[in-house]
């Protein structure tokens, strides 16, 4: 999920609505292994999110991602859905 600079202060107006939405995920049946934001080398501007999320599929992950407030405030330009086989750990 890439975040626009100029949407930079829309992360801060929206991060509590953020955080309430990740706090329970069970009525979109998926599960967030991992998440967070991916920085710049400077190790603070924030450039983009990961999340590693469990679900039965692609399609349920949408539905999440479209409905967290962060997607509604249109801070993420682009959102790449991608499968992943998990080998370690």
């Amino acid at each position: 999920m890439q975040i626009p600079a100029s949407t930079a202060r829309g992360c801060v107006a929206n991060y509590d609505a953020h955080k309430t939405f990740l706090s329970d995920t069970s009525r979109y049946g998926v599960n967030i292994m991992m998440s967070g934001p991916l920085v710049a080398d400077d190790g603070a501007t924030m450039i983009s999110s990961l999340f590693l999320i469990e679900a039965p599929g692609p399609a349920e992950v949408e539905v999440f991602s479209r409905a967290d407030p962060f997607a509604a405030a249109g801070i993420w330009a682009k959102v790449t859905i991608t499968g992943f086989l998990r080998r370690q750990g």
